[in-house]
């Protein structure tokens, strides 16, 4: 993985408003981040800091006590007006948009990330005062109110996204698909006329963006109009290849565009990022998509089996009183990999409904930057090329995992390191990957506390995952889109 541009290297060639350090999201990476091969190898004592979350109100509680009524205010105006994410980012559907060019400095990593600035929580809101600081190997205090703080920008309409509002997309004539799709129908109770058979290629990782082109239109005309947002049911291909790769889903979702990939360059924004809409299409003009990531139909079964159980899970632990789960996050050794580890700070400080977080940090490469043999994961978030042991977890029907590495996505060799649907076969419901090399930009990658916080207001796993990647082209979307933890019951 290489590293992301740095504004400050006198090769930058940009306008200095596009500069990396013009976004709260994006500052200057680390020094001494070089290409990602293979990760290094892990021995040793590790810090963790265990932070135990208070049950959350699910579906959409408050926003955080402590933010004053003025930003509280700036918030609604801004969602009123159509405000998301804040970045200053270019968005889909901006004509003027483009993605710039790589420059030197950048670490492929895939993709390095900007450290968020001091005493924000790195989505631009600063977060409680805490008991404790957050220098390395210092636990941190978990204060303030419920919720992950990470706040929705964009206004839209409410509605929850439910069964007849996605679409079930099935390679025409291949048995496994058409089994698969039939088997989340019935689960589910997708209507009929929500399932779409497409002339899919499925022998290969990657689709030709003239041949997608002919899918995509066959797609858009034959599409319900309530659908606001799909289900794919093969595993390949996984990228829609021109002169860059753009993910399926993502390809999906926007239409095959080159502003969307492009290996290190930064690439176009997506209006649905941390956004507050439940119904992308009506409100966005996009379906965002997840590809459910199981070759077998054994392995579909057990996927959708973890999916339904998931519905309203965290909910009723905090009604009856059962234990919480656990919530990983992961800065490994890797440097490049582990440009999340701000988030993390963040996120582990965070009281969230029913988990109780651990932070570990492996940065010294002094301990090990693995999670092994454990009974009650929610989430793990980590960076690394290859995570061992992955399977020796047991994880509770929704869990959220992933690696930041460059090649996730590109299923199903993952050219060498580890694919997204290995956490799905180890019993994750949902993961997430790049299909080319995309640099460390942590904007390509999934923002574990907007995931969490849109995830821990009872949103679908499909809705938190895709809120929380703001640069989403070459990243892949897998598992059941529908579970819901934090579902009202």
């Amino acid at each position: 993985m290489r590293q992301a541009p740095n504004s400050n290297d006198p090769a930058w060639s940009g306008p200095r408003h596009e500069r990396p350090e013009a976004d709260a999201l994006r500052r200057p990476p680390p020094e001494g981040v070089s290409q990602l091969g293979s990760g290094p190898s892990l021995t040793g004592a590790t810090s963790r800091h265990r932070l135990s979350g208070r049950w959350a109100v699910p579906e959409d509680p408050p926003r955080r006590g402590w933010l004053p009524s003025a930003w509280l205010a700036v918030l609604l105006v801004l969602g009123a007006c159509g405000g998301g994410g804040g970045s200053g980012e270019p968005t889909a559907g901006n004509a003027d948009a483009g993605a710039g060019s790589a420059t030197a400095g950048v670490t492929p990593v895939g993709g390095t990330a900007s450290t968020p600035p001091a005493g924000s929580d790195g989505v631009g809101n600063t977060p409680p005062p805490t008991s404790a600081g957050t220098t390395a190997g210092t636990t941190t205090g978990a204060t303030g109110s419920n919720g992950t703080g990470a706040s929705a920008g964009t206004a839209g309409t409410t509605s929850r996204l439910g069964p007849s509002q996605l679409a079930v997309l099935i390679a025409d004539g291949n048995p496994t698909s058409e089994a698969i799709a039939r088997a989340y129908q019935l689960a589910r109770g997708v209507p009929e006329a929500n399932l779409v058979r497409l002339p899919v290629p499925t022998g290969a990782d990657s689709i030709s963006a003239s041949d997608f082109a002919v899918l995509k239109a066959r797609l858009d005309a034959l599409l319900p109009a309530q659908v606001q947002a799909t289900l794919v049911t093969w595993t390949q291909p996984s990228r829609v290849q021109g002169s860059c790769a753009m993910s399926l889903t993502s390809a999906l979702a926007f239409g095959y565009d080159a502003r969307f990939c492009g290996q290190c360059s930064r690439t176009l924004a997506s209006t649905y990022f941390n956004s507050s809409s439940r119904q992308p299409w009506t409100d966005l003009g996009m379906r965002p998509s997840m590809m459910l990531g199981a070759a077998s139909l054994g392995d579909a079964q057990a996927l959708i089996a973890r999916g339904v159980a998931a519905e309203g899970a965290m909910t009723r632990g905090a009604l009856t009183g059962a234990g919480t789960g656990t919530g990983w996050l992961v800065r490994s050794n890797d440097a490049a990999r582990s440009v999340r580890y701000a988030d993390f700070l963040a996120l582990a400080a965070t009281p969230v409904g029913g988990v109780a977080w651990q932070y570990v940090d492996n940065a010294a490469g002094t301990g090990s930057s693995l999670v092994a043999d454990q009974s009650d994961v929610m989430f793990y978030f980590t960076g690394l090329s290859r995570v061992a042991q992955a399977a020796s977890n047991r994880y509770l029907p929704g869990a959220v995992a992933d690696h930041l590495t460059s090649f996730a996505g590109v299923l199903p060799s993952a050219n060498g390191q580890m694919p997204a649907t290995d956490w799905l076969a180890a019993g994750a419901t949902g993961s997430f990957g790049t299909v080319e090399e995309p640099c460390n930009y942590t904007e390509k990658f999934p923002q574990a506390s907007v995931l969490v916080n849109h995830y821990s207001r009872g949103q679908t796993l499909l809705e938190a995952y895709w809120k929380s990647v703001q640069w989403p082209g070459q990243g892949l979307f897998v598992g059941e889109p529908l579970a819901r933890p934090w579902a009202a019951l």
